[in-house]
């Protein structure tokens, strides 16, 4: 019996769902239930009527699905699946800088520790962000953590300003400028797309700004055109499958490595032997504080009652 067919044998007998993220391995976008981005995640979350949620993603987003279904078991295939961006902001420092900020209305990008959404009166995702800026009163001043490049686009479509917490993604910030200008040369008719947890340079160079979902459907409405992904490598894989005769290129990255593009190293510790023992072991679990998942829980719903 091939591993994954140990893996959905086991899968079916403890009722359980496996949610990956688009940047995950290959084999696990392959073994999942549901794959998607952040939001899309989230809502997968509440609807699953599963005993077990396998997270195949990063912490932050297995504490989410933890929040949306406290008496259910949340499994994710490796603790050590972390996000450089929710390490920008520790609870501690954010709580302060809400407290020096007081009549602020506080958004914080889901990608933050669930102790930062416990701070929050509102979460957004990339795919909803604007929405969200959108649904605050024009007289109530903004803090937006922890992404700044996320928040200065958001403060370039909408006109509002925002007190921006100073975070940032390794991922994101690893595009190379040069690098990529000379690739659009190499390739002048290929629309360049972006993730606008990216950089202002990159974003400027670029004919479509949104979510990985959002990048997804662009593609797919546009397939007749090459394009080239300035976001984590993980979404070409399921990019392919959507449109299989478009050409796609990632966006390079600053430095040299194998795939000479922008790869989450955090996404990339899951894999599929972990994610099978994780399941059969039912362990490592996700445990978050009942006071902290009371709190968090109040602006991730709000979030996803302006989502529907």
């Amino acid at each position: 019996m091939t591993l994954q067919e140990k893996i959905i044998k086991l899968k079916k007998e403890k009722n359980a769902v496996i949610l990956a993220h688009y940047y995950q391995n290959q084999d696990i976008q392959d073994i999942a239930d549901y794959v998607g981005d952040s939001l899309g995640l989230s809502q997968q979350a509440v609807k699953t009527d599963a005993n077990i949620i396998v997270f195949a993603g990063v912490h932050f987003m297995a504490e989410t699905a933890k929040i949306l279904n406290p008496d259910k078991i949340v499994v994710l295939p490796d603790l050590n699946a972390g996000c450089s961006l929710a390490d920008s902001c520790p609870a501690d420092t954010f709580e302060s800088f809400v407290k020096a900020h007081p009549n602020h209305t506080v958004i914080t990008y889901i990608n933050c520790s669930a102790e930062v959404k416990a701070l929050t009166d509102i979460v957004c995702t990339s795919s909803n962000a604007l929405k969200i800026v959108n649904s605050i009163p024009k007289d109530k001043s903004i803090i937006f953590a922890p992404d700044r490049n996320l928040g200065k686009y958001i403060m370039s479509q909408t006109g509002r300003e925002m007190l921006l917490w100073d975070g940032s993604c390794v991922v994101h910030e690893a595009f190379s400028i040069e690098k990529l200008i000379e690739l659009h040369k190499k390739y002048p008719k290929y629309i360049i797309i972006a993730h606008p947890e990216s950089q202002e340079h990159i974003l400027k160079t670029a004919t479509y700004i949104g979510s990985t979902a959002g990048m997804i459907n662009y593609v797919k409405e546009n397939s007749d055109k090459g394009f080239i992904v300035a976001t984590e490598a993980g979404i070409l894989y399921k990019m392919k499958q959507e449109v299989p005769n478009t050409e796609l290129i990632p966006a390079p990255a600053k430095e040299d490595n194998t795939c000479a593009c922008s790869e989450c190293a955090f996404m990339k510790v899951n894999t599929l032997e972990k994610l099978y023992n994780c399941l059969r072991d039912e362990s490592p679990q996700i445990q978050v504080s009942k006071e902290v998942m009371e709190k968090a829980l109040v602006p991730i719903q709000r979030m996803l009652e302006l989502s529907v």
